[in-house]
């Protein structure tokens, strides 16, 4: 289970103590990686460097509204910082227009971005608490076309969180070899396994630390 958790602390406030104990919470407890609003990436690189612990930036976050250019500069300047990963959130107005060249074309940007500076994990938000059934399964088919690693439902600052049945619908979607991450509202073991059971293959939380106490 450790290994399936992105360990998140992605509040407004958060200060650069509060994510020295989050990346120290994630080597002790062996979680997969840390997850950090841009301007701290370079901090949690340097807080989590020589043990296994990957970075992940968020680019976009939490609204998805920037422009394509400002997010693509995000997602180079996190990668340069030490992302190993980034969580970026779609353009939501643009796909709930119809717009899906915008939100296509800022997804293969990052993805290129990625491959340009190392082989970076992207991750897509597609936030499902805001979209019907119609623009998931469009925004699902759009991020598993686009060269992306992962589609992810959530934020976990909009709506609603992260559900069985979007987490078996993207799964669904995306097929058995895709990433899914479910994020947003996840706090005990039950919610993660439930996740997990659903089709998910990462677990973005900022409670790893009592789901892995439940479980010992």
């Amino acid at each position: 289970m450790a290994r399936l958790i992105d360990h998140t602390l992605l509040k407004p406030q958060t200060t650069r103590d509060e994510v020295k104990q989050l990346c120290q919470e994630a080597i002790d407890n062996r979680f997969w990686s840390v997850c950090v609003n841009p301007g701290y990436v370079s901090d949690a690189s340097r807080f989590v460097k020589n043990n296994n612990v990957k970075v992940c930036g968020v680019v976009g976050f939490p609204f998805g509204a920037n422009t394509p250019e400002v997010k693509i500069h995000e997602a180079k300047k996190g990668i340069q910082d030490g992302a190993d990963e980034i969580d970026m959130v779609i353009n939501l107005g643009a796909l709930k227009s119809g717009d899906h060249e915008v939100v296509k074309y800022e997804i293969e940007s990052i993805v290129e971005q990625g491959k340009r500076q190392g082989d970076t994990i992207i991750k897509v938000i597609i936030e499902t608490g805001l979209l019907n059934e119609n623009e998931k399964v469009a925004a699902c088919k759009l991020v598993r076309n686009s060269g992306a690693n992962f589609v992810k439902t959530s934020t976990g600052f909009n709506a609603s969180g992260a559900t069985v049945h979007d987490v078996e619908l993207l799964r669904n979607i995306v097929g058995p070899h895709f990433g899914v991450k479910a994020s947003g509202g996840i706090r005990t073991y039950s919610d993660a396994l439930r996740m997990i059971e659903a089709g998910a293959n990462r677990i973005g939380t900022s409670s790893g630390v009592t789901i892995i106490r439940e479980i010992s």
